[in-house]
């Protein structure tokens, strides 16, 4: 049966090529979270043609939703002939910013040496892409088939997933009992099955201090300096713990198997001028300086200790240096998540990459957090993956592609993954 799936995906590879780049030159990047509802009703258009009955879904109230920048969602569910189990295809549809360093039009889709190029075609517009193709392959070939195919696309998964698959959990879209399978076409090559990610902990941290001139200091109170004795802090002690603990747990690349934090920002004393101003700064000592960090934490950490090492070593600081004071704000955090290898989707995935190409698949983990999180914390769905083509080293970088072959490859996957769960066992 396999080969006759395969066959049919491979007939499509044209009609794949024409998607992803249909795909690609919509503009959703996030922020401020452009052109969801265009998307949306472009695969609703596309979906409906194949008998998928589709709902477009405003995550009302979430964070980002206004009347200039809506979150829109889109969940389409085509019903087998009889009664059966529901396989779920969720990509998210918002892009990251273009950033520099660009050869190709990053919204250009162009094709060049078997790759199509463009800002989100490896993450995540080209495994959405594979999804349809397979799924409208499988339904054209096995017209027959028992339970229920969805495809998803989903709003803000660049920024936490909060306006996309967090609130269609909460609507009871991931329940258990409406769907069984779920499959996320995230890049984690094709010939890797990814059952989870790290944790993740955002905070911001602040430095008072006090306003003078800057001929004396002594009359204030530097809020940098208070800034970089934390700094020292973190130097000497946290990144040195954080490198010696390691997980269980099959995260890539090699160096997130151990705990990380990365200083997303510092900021301290006066802004920075505009870029027509020309003038000379004035001379203060700056009476405020704030961090935010970015902690990856392991599943064998838990989230209280990871908050609590951070406090510890602040409160440290204001027992022993002078005049030290701050303020923590946590910003966001997510739980690990982790789907156990012996999970019904997890083998049949595998099983498929066995048979289409030929090889046992590596199993892997995220160094960073996807919308898994959302379907295991909150829809209570734990036989949940992330399986799909691309490399996630070009996910947010320049010149990102997405190899035609490999989407064909991880297409035909999906259509032997579809057999196994939705045809008779016999």
């Amino acid at each position: 049966m396999t080969n006759t799936v395969s066959a049919a995906i491979i007939a499509k590879r044209d009609d794949l090529i024409a998607l992803t780049q249909d795909l690609i030159r919509i503009p959703t990047l996030n922020p401020p979270g452009r052109d969801y509802r265009l998307i949306c009703e472009y695969l609703d258009q596309r979906l409906k043609k194949h008998g998928f009955e589709t709902q477009l879904i405003r995550a009302h109230g979430t964070p980002g939703d206004s009347t200039k920048y809506p979150r829109w969602n889109i969940i389409a569910r085509r019903e087998g002939t009889r009664a059966g189990e529901t396989v779920h295809f969720n990509s998210h549809t918002d892009v990251v910013e273009v950033g520099a360093g660009w050869t190709f039009d990053p919204f250009g889709a162009e094709i060049s040496d078997g790759k199509i190029y463009g800002r989100g075609t490896c993450d995540m517009k080209g495994g959405l892409a594979a999804s349809i193709i397979a799924a409208e392959a499988f339904i054209e070939t096995h017209p027959d088939f028992a339970g229920a195919i969805e495809i998803s696309g989903t709003a803000d998964e660049e920024s936490g997933g909060y306006g996309g698959v967090a609130y269609l959990a909460e609507q009871g879209f991931f329940n258990p009992e409406r769907v069984q399978h779920v499959i996320i076409p995230e890049p984690l090559q094709k010939d890797r099955i990814c059952l989870g990610h790290r944790g993740g902990w955002w905070a911001e941290i602040e430095t008072k201090g006090e306003i003078a001139h800057g001929s004396m200091p002594f009359l204030g109170d530097c809020a940098v300096r208070h800034m970089g004795a934390v700094l020292t802090e973190f130097e000497n002690k946290l990144f040195p713990a954080m490198a010696a603990r390691h997980t269980d747990m099959p995260v890539v690349p090699e160096g997130a198997r151990s705990s990380t934090m990365n200083i997303n920002s510092i900021h301290g004393g006066q802004k920075e001028n505009d870029d027509d101003f020309d003038g000379l700064p004035a001379h203060c000592v700056p009476d405020s300086c704030r961090i935010t960090i970015d902690r990856r934490f392991l599943l064998e950490e838990p989230l209280d200790q990871v908050r609590g090492e951070v406090r510890a070593l602040l409160e440290g600081l204001k027992e022993t240096r002078v005049d030290f004071d701050y303020e923590l704000t946590e910003l966001n955090s997510v739980l690990p998540s982790m789907t156990d290898r012996d999970a019904p989707v997890v083998q049949t995935v595998a099983n498929a990459i066995q048979d289409i190409m030929g090889k046992a698949p590596e199993y892997v983990a995220s160094p960073g957090s996807y919308d898994q999180k959302h379907i295991d914390r909150i829809g209570k769905l734990k036989n949940c993956i992330a399986y799909g083509p691309g490399l996630l080293e070009l996910a947010h970088k320049p010149d990102e592609y997405i190899g035609i072959d490999d989407m064909v490859d991880s297409a035909c996957v999906m259509g032997a993954a579809l057999e196994t769960l939705l045809l008779p066992k016999d």
